[in-house]
């Protein structure tokens, strides 16, 4: 399922970087007595207090020995910069590209140069099974796989690791080591974790190894991207930077609630916004991928986009409550069932869909093949569909689904004649769809809607980031052809008192997203 985050204009107050952590080293000493087949954080080892502790110490000494770091290698094509320079000269100036020249050295052999990444992890289980973050060995371009991981112990042992699994929707992976009796840690519950309460985090950043941090939950279900079953962390204020990726965040009972993943950054440096994935949606990625499965997800097939103020108010409901159906896979289980374009879900199964319950969420979490009911509005009316729930298909298979975009708009067709102001809504100019039009703005030859042929900078729809050669299919879920029935249905909106009106656009070969757009500014 895709979001139409693209389309919409973004505003910061700063500029804010979501950046993946990646990096350090491990040389830290561990301290304290390894128990063999016994957890570090087992409850017996542990001795946890209420509220602000006196010391992390004891806490510290106990879990570190079985944080770990990850380190990478692989082998990545380079294209030689003198090389590239002398066959541009000769093609600029029509004479034969010369063969085995530049930095090569006379060889055709291609050039590659050593990349890695550095990280940290933690281990599961005695025999050395070890969590971590997909990206950390995930492939050069986000493909395949590097080709050498290496862990490191606090006690500066190395073992070559083995991918057992990984699973790039939720940024996990299982390693696995050879090695008897090592120190680990068991998973916590991080459904019971609350806004306030102390966690550390350990881990290896910036290269400096074994380095263990302490502060607060700052929020739960926090999201990062608005979409997807996995956009949902648990954010801290301990310092997390670049070298965390993969480690743990602990509770005050020892208990592993959250990877750290991700940080929100101006500078790409902790200023106390970490992410970490939490372990209730972790610990089943995990335990699939040791039995040697694929993680079951429950899939509907549908594109969503959340109700913000636009396009809620457009079709009268509250802003936050729902989201609306922009898409729906043919064939897969939403299509099956009866669900529309348009339809606005409620719920799923009883559970009210909010922004930190999606519908990504529910329907990913739901047991594959389960019967559900799903609430939705459709035409101002709510109805119940039952839904039997799918396997979400792989990433590859997603990303042939969604297709691709198209940007381009036949100069000829636009500057043939300004449009008149009769052809003009919302900021937008509008022309009816050619045939040339379609093709050059790769729309598929089934295509039928209204054209922007031109975008008013001054507009609310410029705001939303309305581009020319977009494909306004209908408006207020009423089909249009014409840009005289765009404006009837904009002038109906008005009449009936409502502040905006809901356009459903499509850009290309990608799938159609809904639009609000505010009619008090033109």
């Amino acid at each position: 399922m895709t979001s139409p985050k693209e389309f919409s204009k973004v505003r910061y107050a700063y500029g804010v970087a979501a950046a993946l952590l990646i990096g350090g080293t491990a040389f830290s000493v561990a301290t304290g007595p390894v128990g063999a087949q016994v957890a570090q954080n087992a409850p017996s080892q542990m001795a946890p207090r209420a509220g602000a502790p006196g010391s992390f110490a004891d806490l510290s000494a106990r879990l570190q020995p079985a944080v770990v770091n990850i380190s990478t290698k692989q082998r990545v094509p380079v294209r030689a910069q003198g090389r590239d320079q002398l066959e541009e000269f000769f093609r600029r100036f029509g004479g034969p590209v010369p063969q085995g020249q530049g930095q090569g050295g006379g060889s055709e052999t291609p050039q590659t140069r050593e990349s890695g990444s550095l990280g940290s992890g933690f281990i599961i289980s005695p025999d050395g099974y070890i969590v971590t973050n997909n990206h950390l060995i995930q492939g050069a371009g986000g493909t395949g796989t590097v080709d050498q991981v290496t862990v490191t112990l606090p006690d500066r042992r190395e073992f070559p690791a083995r991918i057992i699994g990984r699973d790039q929707p939720s940024d996990l992976a299982l390693l696995k080591i050879e090695g008897n009796n090592l120190p680990f840690v068991n998973w916590g519950d991080s459904t019971r974790s609350r806004v306030g309460e102390w966690v550390v985090a350990i881990g290896n950043p910036y290269g400096l190894g074994g380095s263990v941090t302490a502060g607060i939950i700052s929020a739960l279900h926090r999201g990062i991207t608005g979409a997807g079953a996995y956009d949902r962390y648990i954010q801290t204020d301990a310092s997390i930077n670049m070298g965390n990726s993969g480690g743990p965040m602990f509770d005050m009972a020892g208990n592993v609630i959250g990877i750290n993943s991700a940080l929100i950054s101006p500078t790409g440096a902790n200023v106390g916004i970490g992410l970490a994935i939490p372990a209730e949606l972790a610990r089943p990625v995990i335990d699939s991928l040791r039995r040697g499965q694929r993680p079951q997800r429950g899939y509907l097939g549908v594109g969503l986009q959340p109700l913000d103020e636009n396009i809620a108010g457009s079709l009268g409901l509250p802003k936050d409550r729902g989201e609306i159906v922009r898409s729906i896979v043919p064939g897969a289980a939403a299509a099956r069932s009866g669900i529309q374009q348009g339809d606005v879900i409620l719920s799923v199964n009883g559970r009210a869909v909010t922004p930190d319950e999606t519908v990504s969420y529910l329907i990913a979490n739901t047991q594959v093949g389960a019967r559900v009911p799903v609430e939705v509005i459709r035409g101002g009316r709510r109805q119940t569909v039952q839904v039997t729930v799918a396997q979400r298909p792989t990433e590859e298979e997603l990303a042939q689904q969604q297709g691709a975009g198209g940007n381009a708009f036949p100069e000829s067709e636009g500057n043939q004649a300004t449009p008149a102001p009769a052809n003009q809504a919302l900021g937008l100019s509008l022309q009816p769809l050619t045939p040339d039009i379609a093709r050059a703005v790769n729309l598929p030859a089934t295509a039928t809607g209204v054209v922007v042929a031109r975008v008013d900078p001054n507009s609310d729809a410029a705001e939303k980031g309305f581009q020319r050669g977009d494909l306004i299919i209908s408006v207020n879920r009423q089909p249009v052809t014409a840009p005289a029935q765009v404006l009837a249905q904009v002038e109906g909106a008005r009449r009936s008192g409502r502040s905006s009106v809901l356009l459903l656009v499509k850009r290309g070969q990608a799938p159609e997203f809904f639009v609000g757009v505010d009619m008090a500014r033109q």
